[in-house]
């Protein structure tokens, strides 16, 4: 069936919640996978905010925080792996469209599946926020395997007392 799938990652309690489902799929098919971070250039974040301006970070600084967090975030995603016995590799690249990135990084390391996560956002929120997934789903020659995540609902205790 499937013998190396792509899982990437952002780092969110969400995108970990994907990660760990697509580790167990991986696991259940004896396919092994590449966990994937996409992280945008230093000169994406000068156009869209001025982050860079703002806060005096220089491109090196900006690549430096960038690594360390990937390295983070991917590792969150091969020790999960490495518990459950499934062979995986960690590969942190830089594309100003995420969903560009992932793609290339599925044919670049040879997976036949990507396994992404989706918050199944829809109306005008998801038309303000974009989805990285429908735009991976747009551009793969390979296929994906979408998971929706299911986000926790605050919890929510005895209403106060007078």
């Amino acid at each position: 069936m499937f013998k190396k799938i792509l899982i990437p990652t952002d780092g969110s309690p969400l995108s970990a919640q994907a990660a760990n489902a697509g580790v167990s799929f991986a696991r259940s098919v004896n396919a092994e996978i590449v966990a994937l971070h996409v992280t945008q250039p230093f000169a994406a974040t000068i156009g869209f905010d001025g982050m860079a301006a703002a806060y005096a970070i220089t491109d090196d600084a900006y690549e430096k925080a960038s690594a360390e967090q990937a390295a983070k975030y991917l590792d969150a995603v091969t020790s999960r792996a490495d518990t459950a016995g499934v062979k995986s590799t960690a590969l942190s690249v830089s594309n100003f469209n995420v969903a560009d990135g992932i793609v290339q990084a599925a044919a670049e390391t040879g997976c036949d599946l990507i396994f992404i996560g989706s918050h199944g956002r829809s109306g005008l929120s998801r038309l303000l926020l974009g989805s990285v997934t429908a735009k991976v789903l747009s551009l793969a020659h390979v296929a994906v395997l979408v998971y929706r995540v299911k986000e926790e609902k605050e919890k929510k205790g005895p209403p106060p007392t007078r």
